[in-house]
């Protein structure tokens, strides 16, 4: 048993659930949904929040090689070349992006996602970066975060990072252990990773983040426990501890992986709950949905200070705010929408040919949408569900308008995963770990569709 949670629990909440860095979640998007709504989405921000940060995704969707395990929207290929023509496109995207809103507006948050973002060259990134500056402006203390590929960078190309004005560094590393880097198609040494850390934080990166992921295959309880002492050497700011889903009919790269070696669902339940101590032990604040970080690490301090937000990047510092997607399959938020750019290369170049945005779907929220965006996002930040606070916000009487769904808690609060009283609902320590699953009780669509095969596993 955990002394963060028991394995009871843990097995008894293993359920389909969507992570919701978005509600509703990208599955309930419609193509009725399409550019011209988009833009009207843009003019009315214009009109009405120009003060306002925004964040930016920007999609690279290039990678040299195909992990085994990944589930990313990728273009794998050895031709650098392809990198150079889509920058152009992704020059066009944003110029037709601010003949609708204008140019200048404040960024507080660039993440750079893929893909293989450091699959660029650092010319090419430079001249991302420069056309990015060229149409917003980067604030002084935002989060200016890359996804990087130990096997692509050097202690040079860490400092060009840190030149562009990258302040945070996510590496993807997944398992430390040879057997398991091979078995995935993703071999790199751990005194590769150690070295690059090293290196980030002399140069004075701001925050490190380390990608994990269990229930690989080849990985054992004990190949694993290995990996994570590594980890706690290693030391990252931040840690990511990702399930693997194994769903080979919807992601044909995992069609390379021999099901018969991948561990059982007892193994994998060992193997998170032996991470929760060992994180835990090692003085990591479980931040929520798979994150941990140092307690004096800006995601863990804002968790304390009830500042912490959500959004289709993950957890952030940042205020809640307008997201501009930009590129291949990537998806943003403008006002009470959500969108999403064309899901192949071919699809993206067209549209923008023709001098129109990659928009292919997208949603229009409800009332009820953005009510139960409030509530879910209130529980998976705040760890909690003010009733007076919704009341004010949004005209109704949360105790009426949610009875069913607080009844369902009830049996949470039996669990000890809740806490219930005539103020709201409060997350336990214990409840945190299943946040997810306490969520999805507000989730109006699951209740009307109970086929949640689309989602993987929570735990």
């Amino acid at each position: 048993m955990s002394h963060a949670i028991s394995d009871e629990l843990l097995k008894r909440f293993d359920i389909p659930g969507p992570r919701y860095t978005s509600y509703p979640t990208a599955d309930r998007f419609v193509e009725a949904f399409t550019e011209s709504d988009y833009i009207q989405a843009l003019e009315q921000r214009r009109a009405g929040s120009l003060a306002l940060p925004l964040s930016l995704y920007v999609h690279i969707p290039f990678c040299e090689s195909v992990c085994y395990y990944c589930a990313c929207n990728k273009v794998i290929t050895k031709h650098h070349e392809r990198a150079a023509e889509y920058l152009r496109y992704l020059s066009r995207e944003v110029e037709l992006q601010v003949q609708h809103f204008g140019k200048g507006h404040a960024v507080s948050q660039l993440h750079l996602g893929g893909g293989t973002p450091t699959f660029l060259s650092d010319a090419e990134l430079e001249d991302l970066l420069t056309m990015i500056r060229r149409n917003f402006t980067l604030v002084p203390g935002g989060e200016y975060s890359i996804e990087v590929d130990p096997r692509t960078v050097t202690d040079q190309r860490l400092q060009t990072l840190a030149r562009l004005g990258f302040n945070r560094l996510s590496f993807g590393v997944q398992d430390f252990d040879p057997a398991v880097q091979k078995a995935v198609h993703r071999v790199q040494p751990a005194e590769q990773v150690f070295a690059l850390v090293e290196t980030a934080r002399k140069i004075g990166f701001e925050s490190v983040n380390v990608d994990l992921i269990y229930g690989l295959p080849l990985q054992t309880p004990e190949s694993f426990a290995r990996t994570l002492a590594q980890v706690n050497q290693l030391r990252p700011d931040r840690i990511a501890l990702y399930a693997y889903a194994h769903l080979p009919a919807r992601f044909k790269p995992q069609r390379r992986i021999v099901a018969a070696e991948l561990p059982s669902a007892g193994d994998k339940l060992s193997m998170l709950s032996a991470s929760l101590d060992a994180m835990s032990d090692a003085g990591y604040v479980y931040v929520g949905m798979d994150h941990f970080a140092l307690p004096t690490d800006a995601l863990a301090v804002a968790k304390r200070q009830g500042r912490l937000h959500r959004n289709f990047q993950g957890y952030s510092t940042q205020p809640d705010c307008d997201l501009i997607a930009l590129g291949v399959s990537a998806i943003g938020r403008i006002g009470a929408t959500y969108s999403q750019n064309a899901k192949t290369i071919e699809e993206y170049y067209d549209a923008l040919d023709q001098g129109r945005l990659p928009i292919v779907r997208g949603l229009a929220l409800t009332r009820d949408d953005l009510l139960r965006r409030s509530v879910i996002m209130s529980l998976m930040c705040q760890g909690q569900l003010q009733f007076e606070s919704i009341n004010l916000g949004h005209l109704i009487d949360c105790k009426s308008y949610f009875a069913r769904e607080l009844e369902v808690l009830a049996g949470y609060a039996e669990h000890g995963l809740v806490r219930i009283d005539d103020s709201g609902v409060e997350v336990t320590p214990s409840g945190w770990y299943l946040v997810r699953a306490i969520a999805m009780v507000f989730d109006k669509n699951l209740q009307v569709d109970q086929d949640r095969a689309r989602f993987s596993k929570i735990i």
